[in-house]
């Protein structure tokens, strides 16, 4: 009797095992939804953004078979807005904006990043009026300089002033949200100093206007990322990636031939007509993404002012997954 009900447990533990080897095999059947290939990307009228149309003038997108569309914005609360409500996957941004996204719970991750300064091609520029006499950082203690606020543009006016010696309490600040606004407002004295990206920054000076600090030697405040939503990034990781090598043949070849591209880059890159015809195309870096200190430190600003309120982890900034290998 024993014997029996023992071989009937045996039997029933076999077809268990085997029904559980069969639910997984089954499961490991169910087909993986397909990628539809398409991607829309919120795109600034800045230069920045000029290897996506090289890539799509030069066949890199079809190459790779994905559809991008590029959407036009006019400013970074449009862009955000387009994000937050699902409208594009991705954007060109920075780590500001990427950290306010994500103050509350992760919405984006930067993939790559798409312009830094470099010695010879600042991306920002503090400047003082052709009239104001303002020779120095130290001239600008107490002296409102024209940014928008909660932005990129108030990070780096206050990181480079405090690596040129000013104290955060000693920098004042006038709120200038556009920046052809506040281009304007400096060249007509209206603000005796402003804080400008290039090549705009480099109009002004052109115009009258005096450097009075860039970013060329503090090139780990400044730079551009492209970000994606993060269901983008789960949904469609393989278009993504194929985005990114497109992205990257089109940056090898406009690094290696910048001058082919002057006409698009003075079209989308809005470089002023004083110097467009000196205006250099900056170098754009090779695959990377922001470093941990670089993303520590715009996190550590942003809680500084109190427009985010945890620490928020690298790993729920940045996903250097997707780079091109």
């Amino acid at each position: 009797m024993m014997k029996r009900i023992s071989r009937v447990v045996s039997i029933g533990l076999l077809v268990v095992m085997l029904a559980a080897t069969l639910a997984t095999t089954l499961a490991g059947c169910v087909p993986v939804p397909s990628e539809d290939g398409k991607l829309k990307i919120a795109l600034l009228p800045i230069l920045d953004v000029i290897p996506v149309f090289i890539a799509e003038q030069n066949g890199y997108f079809a190459e790779q078979g994905i559809q991008v569309e590029g959407v036009p914005v006019k400013s970074a609360q449009e862009r955000d807005v387009l994000i937050q409500t699902n409208q594009v996957d991705g954007m060109l941004a920075d780590l500001i904006s990427t950290g306010l996204l994500n103050k509350e719970s992760v919405k984006v991750k930067v993939v790559y990043t798409t312009l830094r300064s470099y010695p010879n091609a600042p991306m920002f520029r503090i400047l003082a009026g052709p009239n104001a006499h303002i020779r120095t950082p130290a001239d600008l203690r107490g002296v409102p300089i024209g940014i928008s606020q909660n932005t990129v543009i108030e990070y780096v006016t206050n990181r480079l002033l405090e690596a040129e010696g000013l104290k955060l309490d000693e920098i004042a600040v006038a709120e200038v949200s556009a920046i052809p606004v506040r281009f304007e407002q400096l060249m007509n004295g209206n603000i005796q100093a402003a804080t400008l990206p290039d090549p705009l920054a480099q109009g002004a000076i052109a115009g009258g206007a005096r450097l009075v600090v860039d970013d060329a030697k503090y090139a780990q405040y400044s730079q551009s990322v492209l970000s994606f939503r993060v269901d983008t990034l789960k949904g469609k990781p393989n278009t993504v990636k194929k985005f990114l090598v497109a992205w990257n043949k089109a940056v090898a070849e406009l690094n290696a031939h910048p001058e082919k591209y002057q006409g698009l880059l003075i079209e989308k890159g809005r470089v002023p007509q004083a110097i467009q015809d000196s205006y250099k195309m900056p170098p754009f870096p090779a695959p990377g993404v922001p470093a941990a200190a670089e993303v520590a430190d715009v996190v550590a600003w942003l809680r500084d002012k109190g427009l985010v309120g945890r620490d928020i982890p690298y790993a729920d900034m940045v996903d250097a997954a997707f780079l091109p290998k």
